[in-house]
């Protein structure tokens, strides 16, 4: 199993309550409906304020390198991860558990 973690900041001056980030959020939470490879998925907003902290988090598993590549490439994680790209960036770890 491969875990799949990815932890993002929203840009300055963007907030939680904002409609592209509303929509945002829906399509990371319907994703783990839509796509086959994911074994296993969970995402939500931090709950800390400190500064060093990420606003939203990922937790996912695929069963291996390959169905982490298809989950990557599959058209509904590439049209969730783009509506993100206009208002936040994130960091992402992937590991064997």
């Amino acid at each position: 199993m491969i875990r799949h973690l990815v932890l993002i900041k929203l840009n300055e001056g963007v907030e939680r309550d904002e409609p592209r980030v509303v929509a945002g959020v829906k399509a990371f939470q319907e994703l783990g409906g839509q796509i086959s490879e994911l074994e296993f998925w969970e995402c939500a907003w931090n709950i800390t304020d400190r500064p060093i902290a990420y606003d939203f988090a990922i937790n996912s598993a695929v069963a291996d390198p390959d169905a982490l590549t298809r989950y990557t490439e599959h058209p509904a994680h590439q049209a969730a991860a783009g509506q993100w790209r206009e208002f936040a960036t994130w960091v992402i770890a992937d590991y064997p558990f």
